[in-house]
C-alpha cells in the first residue's frame, strides 16, 4: 500500500491559472504601504531588530508627542499594526505570502500604549549585547546547547522587573563568557512562558542540559545572583604542587588539553579564587585551570623562574625546562576576559580536510565542516573552538574545507559562499547546510539536531521530481526568519516519520529556476510530493502540526465535496447524521488560514460529525446557487427533523479548531443526564452504576466552555460509566453537601457494592480524553481487585 493513496476526496494541488497569479501579485503589491518599509527594516530583520525599529518610531510618532497632528492616531496605528504582525512568526509568514489579504481575520494593532510605556517599559534588554533576548523559536535550542544559561523571564509591565534590570545588566557583564545570560519577554512570548510554568515576574531560572531547571529565590543583589549562578559552574580549579605538577604538564600532550596556571607569590597580585573559577568555566573542556602557592612550593617556583605572582599557559606537550621553546605563554593581566581571549588565540585551529580524503572521512564519521574560500577567509571566531568539546558526546568531529582547493566539490554540494554544514556519516550525499545565526549556541543546537534527524539539503541533482517515494520539500530563503524558525521543527518531524517520508530543503536563492518551475511565490513553502500528487502545507510552524498534516494526507479527515457528492452525502444525509461544510476559495487568505484548523477540528470530531469542504473557485455556479456570498462560509447541517433548520451559519469571531468544535458539539443531542436532588440520590448515590458528574452553574463561563467537552466524555464512556450534570444554581444544597467549591467540578462515583459517598472522587482535568483514560484506568483497577478477591476466597 502506498504511503499516500491518490483519492478523489483529497485536496489536490494544482497550478493556478495566470489570472489568479496576477490577482495574488496585485494583493501583495497594492497595499497602503509595505509593513517592512513602514518600520524601516529589511525582510530578513530579526525579532530584536524589528522591536528596536518600532520603538524608535513609536517614540517619534506617538500621538502623545504629536497632539497637534490630526493624523497622528492613524499614523501610529499603521506602524503598530506592522509591528504586531511582524513580531508574530505565524502572522509574518501569512503576510509574506498573501499580504494584508491573508490577515483579514486578524485584528492586531488596534490598541496601543502610552508614550511613557514605549520609552521606559518596552524592550528592556534590546540594547544590551551581553544579554541574549530569546524568543519562542530559539529558546529550546539555546538552553539545550550544552552551555549553562541563567534566564530572566520578565514582563514589561512589572515594576520589580524594571528594578532588577540595572543589576541584571551588571551581572551579565561580570559573568559574560562563563554563563549565558538570557531574557524572555513574556508579554511577547506568552505561550512559551505558560509552557515553562512562569506565573510571576521576574522569574529567574538556571538551565543546563541533563538537569531540571532551577528557580532562584534569593534576594536580587548582584553578589547573591553571582554566588547562586557560580555553584552550577561545574569546572574545577586544581591546586598543584611538586608531586602532581610535572605529571599534569607531561600528560597534557596525550590528552590534547593544556594548562592555565596561576602562581601565587609574595610579590605581585595573584588572580583571585573567583577569577580562577570564572576562567575554569570559560575554558571548560579546552584548558585545565590550576594554581600553585609559591610560599609552600618555593623550590618549584624558583626552577620555573617565577619570582612574583603571575599566570602562565602551558600548551599540550610544553617543555618545562625550556619555557620559550616549549611555547609557555606568560600573561600579565588580572582580568578574566583578557586572559581568556589571549589563551583562545593560542589554541590550535580546526583540522583542514583535503579534497582527496574528504569522501572517505565523511563516510566513516559525523562531521561539522566550515567551508572557507582561501586561507585568508576568517569565517571562524575564537569562541567556535569550543565546538569540539560541546559536540563530543554526539561524536561529531569539527573541521574545515577550503573550496578554492577543489571548487568542483563545493559546487556539487551547492556551497558558493562561506558556510558550515553537518555530514551525517554517510558520505557527501547525506548532509545539511546551516542557515541559522553564526553564534555558538545556535551552531551547537543545529549540529545536534541535524545528525539525529533525517533532513537533507537538496539541489537539481537530488531533487525528488520523479521519485517513487514520498518527499516533504521545504522551499525557503536563508534571509527569511520564518524559514529559519521552521527548520528545527522539520528536523523533529523527520524523526517521527523516518522510513515513511523523506525530508529535504531547497534554497530558492541558489536554485531560483527550480523554485520557479514549482510556482513558489513566498517563503517558506512546504510541499509533499507523492508521485503525481502534490500537497502544500499551510499550517503553523510546529512539528506537531506537520505530523498532523501528514496523518491527514494518509487518512483524510475532510471530504472534498463536488456538487454531486454534496447532494448525495449532505442534502440526502441519514436522519441522525450531522455535517459541517466549509465553502472556500483557494486564493482567499482567511480560507488558507482556516484550512489547518478545519482539518484539526475534523479529527477532533471524528465519529461524531462529518466534515467536508467545497472549492468555490472550481464550483463557482454551485456556490452561487447555494447562496454563498463570502469566503470562508462555514455551515452546519443538523440532524433531520420536521422543524429543523436546513443549516446554521457560523458567525463566531474565532476560527480556531477548538472554537469551531465547541460550536458544532452544541448541535449534538445530549447524552448526559440532567439530575435533580432526588435523582442524584436515587441514581448516583444509591444506584448500582458508575457515574461521572459535572457540577456547574449556568452563569459560569468556564462551565459553558466545558459543556461540549463533557458531552464528548459522556459519549466516550457510554456503556461503562453514566454521565450526569447538576445545576448548582438551582440545587445549591446538593452541591454544598457534595463539597463543591468551584465551577465546573467533575467527580467520579464508582459502584463498589455499597452506597456511595456523597463526596465522590475529585477529577482534576477538563479534557474529555484525559478524563476518559483516567476512568478506564480506575475501572480496570477495580476489576483486577475484584478478581484477586475472588481468587483468595477460592
Amino acid at each position: 500500500m502506498e504511503f499516500l493513496a491518490a483519492k478523489g476526496d483529497y485536496i489536490r494541488y494544482f497550478k493556478r491559472p495566470l489570472l489568479l497569479v496576477l490577482v495574488c501579485i496585485i494583493v501583495l503589491v497594492c497595499t497602503d504601504q509595505d509593513y517592512y518599509s513602514l518600520l524601516g527594516v529589511s525582510k530578513e530583520a530579526s525579532s530584536r531588530e524589528i522591536r528596536q525599529a518600532f520603538k524608535k518610531l513609536a517614540l517619534k510618532l506617538h500621538p502623545d508627542k504629536n497632539q497637534n497632528d490630526p493624523n497622528a492616531h492613524e499614523n501610529f496605528l499603521k506602524i503598530n499594526r506592522a509591528y504586531e504582525v511582524l513580531k508574530d512568526e505565524d502572522l509574518r509568514k501569512k503576510y509574506d505570502k498573501y499580504g494584508e489579504k491573508g490577515l483579514e481575520d486578524q485584528q492586531q494593532g488596534g490598541r496601543y500604549e502610552s508614550w511613557h510605556f514605549y520609552r521606559y517599559d518596552f524592550g528592556i534588554y534590546d540594547d544590551d549585547p551581553e544579554i541574549i533576548t530569546l524568543d519562542r523559536g530559539e529558546f529550546d535550542a539555546a538552553v539545550n546547547s550544552g552551555e549553562l544559561w541563567f534566564v530572566n523571564f520578565y514582563s514589561p509591565r512589572c515594576s520589580h522587573c524594571h528594578d532588577l534590570a540595572p543589576t541584571w545588566r551588571e551581572f551579565a557583564k561580570e559573568l559574560d563568557g562563563v554563563i549565558r545570560i538570557g531574557a524572555v519577554n513574556c508579554g511577547d512570548n506568552r505561550m512559551l512562558c505558560r509552557i515553562k510554568g512562569i506565573n510571576s515576574y521576574p522569574s529567574l531560572y538556571i538551565f543546563k542540559t541533563g538537569m531540571q531547571p532551577v528557580k532562584y529565590f534569593g534576594d536580587r543583589s548582584k553578589e547573591s545572583l553571582k554566588n547562586f549562578a557560580m555553584q552550577y559552574v561545574t569546572s574545577t580549579v586544581t591546586e598543584l604542587w611538586a608531586g602532581n605538577f610535572v605529571n599534569a604538564i607531561e600528560t597534557s600532550f596525550a590528552s590534547g588539553v593544556g594548562w592555565l596556571i596561576t602562581f601565587c607569590a609574595e610579590r605581585g597580585d595573584c588572580l583571585s579564587y573567583q577569577t580562577r573559577l570564572k576562567l575554569a568555566g570559560m575554558l571548560e573542556g579546552l584548558v585545565n585551570v590550576g594554581w600553585m602557592d609559591c610560599g609552600t612550593q618555593g623550590e618549584l617556583c624558583d626552577n620555573l623562574d617565577v619570582s612574583s605572582s603571575t599566570t602562565a599557559y602551558f600548551p599540550p606537550g610544553a617543555t618545562i625546562n625550556n619555557k620559550e621553546k616549549g611555547g609557555v605563554l606568560f600573561l600579565n593581566s588580572l582580568d578574566a576576559r583578557e586572559i581568556y581571549q589571549e589563551v583562545m588565540q593560542h589554541l590550535p585551529d580546526f583540522e583542514i580536510i583535503s579534497a582527496a580524503s574528504l569522501e572517505d572521512r565523511l563516510a566513516h564519521h559525523r562531521w561539522l565542516l566550515f567551508f572557507q574560500f582561501g586561507e585568508s577567509d576568517k569565517s571562524n571566531v575564537q569562541e567556535f573552538k569550543k565546538l569540539k568539546f560541546l559536540l563530543k558526546d554526539e561524536h561529531i568531529q569539527v573541521g574545515k574545507f577550503d573550496c578554492l582547493s577543489s571548487p568542483t566539490i563545493c559546487n556539487k554540494l551547492y556551497v558558493y559562499q562561506p558556510c558550515l554544514a553537518v555530514f551525517k556519516g554517510k558520505g557527501t550525499g547525506d548532509y545539511e547546510i546551516h542557515h541559522g545565526k553564526k553564534i555558538l549556541y545556535d551552531i551547537v543546537a543545529f549540529a545536534k539536531e541535524s545528525v539525529n534527524s533525517h533532513v537533507i539539503t537538496l539541489g537539481p541533482q537530488n531533487f525528488p521530481d520523479k521519485d517513487k517515494e514520498p518527499w516533504l520539500v521545504d522551499f525557503f530563503a536563508p534571509w527569511c526568519p520564518p524559514c529559519r524558525a521552521l527548520l528545527p521543527e522539520l528536523r523533529k518531524a523527520s524523526k517521527h516519520l523516518y522510513g515513511q517520508l523523506k525530508f529535504g530543503t531547497l534554497d530558492c536563492t541558489v536554485h531560483e529556476g527550480l523554485c520557479n518551475m514549482h510556482n513558489i511565490r513566498a517563503y517558506p513553502t512546504t510541499v509533499v510530493f507523492n508521485q503525481s500528487d502534490v500537497h502544500e502545507y499551510e499550517g503553523h510552524h510546529s512539528a506537531e502540526q506537520i505530523l498532523e498534516f501528514i496523518e491527514d494526507l494518509r487518512n483524510p479527515s475532510v471530504v472534498s465535496l463536488t456538487p454531486e457528492t454534496f447532494a448525495e452525502l449532505v442534502q440526502r444525509r441519514k436522519r441522525e447524521e450531522i455535517w459541517m461544510v466549509d465553502f472556500y476559495a483557494p486564493w482567499c487568505g482567511p480560507c488558507q488560514a482556516l484550512m489547518p484548523e478545519w482539518k484539526k477540528m475534523a479529527r477532533m470530531l471524528n465519529g461524531l460529525i462529518s466534515v467536508g469542504s467545497v472549492d468555490c473557485q472550481k464550483y463557482y455556479s454551485f456556490c452561487h446557487q447555494e447562496n454563498v456570498r463570502g469566503y470562508p462560509e462555514i455551515r452546519l447541517f443538523p440532524q433531520k427533523s420536521n422543524t429543523a433548520h436546513q443549516y446554521y451559519s457560523y458567525n463566531g469571531w474565532h476560527r480556531d479548531a477548538y472554537s469551531l468544535r465547541g460550536w458544532a458539539l452544541g448541535y449534538l443531542p445530549q447524552v448526559s443526564v440532567d439530575l435533580t436532588p432526588q435523582s442524584f440520590t436515587e441514581k448516583v448515590l444509591n444506584g448500582k452504576d458508575h457515574w461521572v458528574i459535572d457540577f456547574y452553574a449556568p452563569w459560569c463561563g468556564p462551565c459553558q466552555n466545558f459543556a461540549p467537552e463533557f458531552e464528548m466524555l459522556a459519549r466516550a464512556v457510554k456503556g461503562k460509566v453514566k454521565a450526569g450534570k447538576v445545576d448548582c444554581q438551582a440545587y445549591g444544597q446538593t452541591c454544598q453537601t457534595a463539597d463543591i467549591r468551584a465551577y465546573p467540578t467533575v467527580k467520579f462515583y464508582p459502584y463498589q457494592g455499597t452506597k456511595k459517598s456523597v463526596l465522590g472522587e475529585y477529577i482534576d482535568s477538563r479534557d474529555a480524553k484525559g478524563i476518559a483514560d483516567l476512568l478506564n484506568e480506575k475501572l480496570e483497577a477495580m476489576e483486577n481487585k475484584g478478581k484477586r478477591k475472588k481468587s483468595r476466597n477460592k
